[in-house]
């Protein structure tokens, strides 16, 4: 264990790291799944893990709830360590891509499971579900059963049984990959409204470069088991950006040049436009010849100057 002086600080300020991941490795038999991954999560931030199929993200996130144990490296959460306690001492909890949600038991009931466990008194259960299920907007669902809900509902009813155990940290492992493409975009927005508006640290999986745009105050991108960059603004840091990192970004503004957007949607999305805009910027002089083509290719020849409407910019 390390020495107390290597602890994370133990305040709760919006600036403090909550979560610090210790040179992480993870080994399936001969196989490496995760190199030495360093990372620190600031609290009350969301930061998300972005990455292709079989980059690691999710094996990390399993890792921090519990449910895998690291081959080396150490885990440490508001100045204890994390990676030795068992799952259901850590406050940590995950929303996952199925929501498993248990399908005999009503909405309120899968939400006031979790508390039931924890051995939470039968007199306060009531009132925490019912505030859990507000949060969420499914408060005249809660005598419903699974089968009976769409996806975004189940994604819901799955966000507040997470939330009703007062997290310090949620987990979110792709929970909106199964929903269609403008539920998606309606449930990011309330995902990024609710996070704002409870002040819990949220870490998000995805492999969806425009999603973790959308949602992000931080992005870590992970490529085959490694750490490549974690960036607050990548407007600064892409002028350094590993080519791995810059050809993500590029494959998330040809989508959206590509999917014909009119200027009146272009706010929502106008963060990582102006990134894939710097990058292109710095392509003329730091990157590759493919790296500059491939700008080329991806965006009409209007944009390659950065003509955004000046609202916007």
């Amino acid at each position: 264990m390390s020495s107390a002086s290597s602890r994370p600080a133990t305040s709760t300020s919006p600036e403090e790291v909550l979560l610090e991941v210790r040179d992480i490795a993870k080994r399936f038999g001969e196989r490496e799944v995760l190199r030495n991954i360093s990372l620190k999560v600031n609290a009350g931030e969301f930061l998300t893990l972005l990455g292709e199929s079989g980059s690691g993200k999710t094996t990390l996130l399993r890792l921090i709830a519990g449910l895998e144990q690291p081959t080396s490296g150490e885990i440490w959460m508001g100045g204890a360590r994390l990676d030795t306690l068992p799952p259901y001492k850590r406050r940590v909890n995950t929303v996952f891509q199925n929501y498993a949600l248990f399908p005999h038991l009503t909405v309120a009931e899968n939400v006031a499971y979790g508390l039931r466990v924890s051995g939470v008194r039968n007199s306060e259960i009531p009132a925490r579900v019912v505030a859990a299920l507000g949060m969420v907007k499914m408060h005249e669902f809660s005598d419903a059963r699974p089968s009976r809900l769409s996806g975004g509902q189940q994604q819901r009813v799955a966000l507040a049984r997470a939330l009703v155990n007062r997290p310090q940290l949620l987990l979110l492992d792709e929970p909106l990959s199964a929903l269609d493409a403008n539920l998606r975009k309606l449930m990011q927005s309330e995902l990024k409204s609710l996070q704002r508006e409870l002040g819990i640290t949220f870490l998000f999986v995805t492999h969806d470069q425009e999603e973790a745009m959308t949602l992000s105050d931080r992005i870590a991108l992970l490529n085959n088991g490694a750490l490549e960059q974690v960036a607050q603004r990548w407007t600064r840091e892409l002028r350094r950006a590993e080519p791995f990192a810059g050809r993500a970004l590029l494959r998330t503004a040809r989508h959206f040049f590509r999917s014909g957007r009119s200027a009146s949607n272009w706010l929502p999305e106008i963060r990582w436009l102006r990134m894939a805009c710097d990058f292109a910027a710095a392509s003329s002089s730091s990157h590759s010849p493919a790296l500059r083509n491939s700008w080329k290719w991806s965006v009409p020849a209007s944009f390659s100057g950065c003509v955004f409407p000046r609202a916007a910019c």
